[in-house]
């Protein structure tokens, strides 16, 4: 009796450590990931927020970043868990791995761009004329004056 109730449990454990092992564990991971890339946002980041702006880290705060936005450089002040990524910036691991690896581009020589040229105007058609120096249109008037 105690084996076959075993035997009945055995797949539902395995299907939970499964389960474990492929979501709940990578989902963590990422989570240390995103939180030590939060924290160590530093003055004079570029940021994104998940809301989409693009700012510059002006002030950092235990919990809270004051940001620059635009031309007019508002600042305004934002907590750290609403930074999506760090666009610029010598902290994040990411992006100076990715500043390492690229290569220095080859320039080309710019080729001339050739004069852009408008389209050709459609001349309306002269109105045509009758033997008496008249057009259809004159001749539709003077017959609706009549």
């Amino acid at each position: 009796m105690k084996s076959s109730s075993l035997y009945t449990f055995v797949p539902l454990i395995l299907l939970l450590v499964v389960m474990y092992m492929l979501m709940i564990r990578p989902q963590r991971k990422r989570e240390k990931q995103v939180n030590a890339m939060r924290k160590s946002v530093q003055v004079g980041d570029e940021i994104i927020t998940i809301g989409g702006i693009c700012a510059k880290v002006v002030k950092t705060k235990e919990e809270s970043l004051v940001i620059q936005v635009g031309a007019d450089k508002t600042k305004f002040e934002v907590m750290r868990w609403a930074v999506s990524k760090v666009v610029d910036g010598g902290t994040a691991p990411a992006a100076t791995k990715q500043r390492e690896r690229r290569e220095p581009v080859e320039e080309e020589p710019e080729e001339e761009e050739p004069k852009k040229t408008l389209p050709k105007r459609i001349k309306k058609p002269a109105p045509k004329v009758d033997e008496t120096g008249e057009s259809a249109a004159e001749k539709a008037a003077k017959e609706v004056e009549e």
